[in-house]
């Protein structure tokens, strides 16, 4: 099978329940190339962020939760989206991924 991950036009980074990267697509790679790009592979999420968020990664790593947010740079608006990956039922890591958005976007209501 094809490496899909790298076919899709945004970035997923993993990493373990230890939080070391154990994986990046190319667009994760490109988006982080300033910080070691795909070089990252093998070194602690934890060291790449400020306390704030080391201890948001902490609580998704432990709690089974999840962390969705927006942000914008440079005039790019992005969705950011982390959560656990789950072995036997508990957090083995986490899975990110960050998605770029138009700057306006429809927004859909769905009956049930």
């Amino acid at each position: 099978m094809e490496n899909w991950k790298d076919g899709v036009d945004f970035a997923i980074t993993v990493c373990d329940a230890d939080g070391i990267i154990t994986e990046m697509n190319a667009k994760a790679a490109a988006a982080f190339a300033k910080f070691g790009g795909a070089g990252l592979v093998g070194k602690s999420l934890l060291d790449c962020h400020a306390e704030k968020s080391r201890t948001m990664i902490k609580k998704m790593l432990t709690g089974n939760i999840s962390n969705t947010y927006t942000i914008e740079k440079n005039g790019v608006k992005k969705l950011i989206h982390q959560a656990p990956w789950l072995k036997d039922g508990k957090p083995a890591g986490l899975v990110e991924i960050s998605l770029g958005l138009p700057s306006v976007m429809p927004h859909h209501v769905r009956k049930p």
